[in-house]
């Protein structure tokens, strides 16, 4: 005998139908039902700068409520239809009939799916008080104020939104039809129509400015990601460079340690024990920074066979530039003396990037270079007017500029970059040296 446990519940024994019916009649409830007298102020919208250009400045701070005013313009039109019938005809009732449709237009701004309920239930109340026959249950006032209605609470909806309400409003003119207006004439047809045509058209503009902010996040996204690739490459490089430089005289000390006891004849052991200390340290020293700093290369990475550059090979640099066609005028000021090697080799790529951002951003502009020796440090100066001849500049995003910033940074100094009065660009930066760094 085999024993056969049940395990299908309920839920699981209903029909897929029963799914597909809960499931919409969810969605229904979610849109329409759920907080349906919800507050939900508009706020104002965003102002493109482009089109505040062109409106005077004592109405610019209140653009962002234009939104607000396109409703109340609406509301004092739908007023105005119903002032008309209410002139011809004066009674109360008509009364009713020409304040109740615009208060409801102007009742979306703060509660926008209480607004559509309210209009729906208004209309065969103001078609039954007034006597309107004609195309029941619409009249000429419901019928504008109501496509209005649909247009605003759409366009502060979701799309869906905006399928259920021309889903209700269509059951409520068959059941409008069917029961409360039986042999009277209708004007269901023409709403479901032209609101179809304007939910549409409002539903289309809504996914596409949502598009437009998704790609323009994404752009945004997208560019800071690459400032900060760029930021990292950057350092990147800077640590690489970094680590041959320090590398090389760590090793230096090392095998000077290790050599300076055979140049002493008969060395005292407390010396031979020193000079041993020093190696060690400057062993384990090296082991730790290539250990740290090691990992900063990428596994295609091919040291350089030449030495690094220094502040003596700008003027090969300067020959480069200018057989490239640029103009360039080089001084330098001060006691030329060697300074560490480090600043010298940022010095030296600080001027080959501005250099470089002359060629693409100013192409036919005159470039001066200024390399200033001074007793605190060594100070630089790079600077070209504007662009001249046919050449187009080339468009970039100003990360050789976050460069050069890094290599000052790293060295303590400072560094400006900023446009000139002329047109033409300017980078200084100071980079502070001791005297006992430049005696090293």
């Amino acid at each position: 005998m085999v024993d056969v446990t049940q395990t299908q519940t309920p839920e699981t024994s209903r029909a897929p139908e029963f799914h597909l019916v809960q499931v919409v009649l969810g969605g229904l409830r979610q849109e329409l039902f759920h907080d349906a007298s919800a507050y939900r102020p508009l706020q104002p919208a965003e102002v493109n700068p482009k089109v505040a250009r062109f409106v005077p400045k004592g109405i610019r701070p209140h653009l962002g409520l234009f939104p607000h005013g396109v409703v109340a313009f609406l509301a004092l039109i739908v007023f105005a239809m119903g002032y008309e019938e209410f002139e011809t005809t004066f009674a109360p009732l008509t009364l009713m009939m020409a304040c109740v449709p615009p208060a409801i237009v102007l009742l979306t701004l703060v509660r926008p799916v209480l607004a559509f309920w309210a209009s729906l239930a208004s209309t065969p109340v103001i078609g039954y008080l007034t006597g309107y026959d004609a195309g029941w249950p619409w009249s000429h006032i419901t019928f504008f104020s109501h496509l209005v209605i649909l247009g605003v609470v759409a366009a502060r909806t979701r799309p869906r939104t905006a399928a259920w309400m021309w889903l209700v409003t269509a059951a409520f003119c068959l059941f409008a039809e069917m029961f409360l207006g039986v042999g009277r004439s209708s004007d269901s047809v023409p709403m479901l129509f032209v609101s179809a045509l304007l939910l549409l058209a409002v539903t289309v503009l809504q996914v596409r400015r949502q598009a437009d902010r998704e790609v323009i996040a994404q752009q945004t996204v997208t560019a800071q990601e690459r400032s900060r690739r760029t930021l990292l490459e950057e350092r990147t490089t800077i640590a690489r460079e970094l680590h041959d430089v320090v590398a090389h005289h760590m090793s230096v000390v090392a095998i000077q340690a290790e050599a300076a006891p055979y140049r002493v004849e008969n060395p005292p052991p407390e010396l031979e024990q020193a000079f041993l200390t020093i190696r060690e340290n400057a062993v384990a020293a090296l082991t730790e920074l290539r250990r740290i700093l090691g990992v900063v290369r990428a596994e295609d990475y091919e040291a350089p066979d030449a030495p690094q550059p220094t502040l003596a090979d700008l003027d090969s640099l300067v020959r480069n530039v200018q057989e490239a066609g640029l103009v360039v005028e080089k001084t330098v000021t001060g006691a030329v003396r060697e300074l560490p090697q480090g600043v010298e080799l940022s010095a030296y790529r600080i001027v080959q990037e501005a250099l470089s951002n002359v060629l693409r951003h100013a192409p036919g502009a005159a470039a001066k270079v200024e390399v200033s020796y001074v007793l605190g440090g060594l100070g630089l100066r790079i600077a070209n007017g504007p662009a001249r001849g046919l050449v187009k500049p080339s468009p970039g995003a100003g990360h050789g500029i976050t460069g050069m910033r890094e290599r000052v940074t790293m060295l303590s100094g400072e560094m400006t970059a900023e446009a000139t009065e002329d047109g033409g660009y300017e980078v200084t930066a100071f980079v502070p040296v001791s005297r006992e760094e430049s005696d090293q």
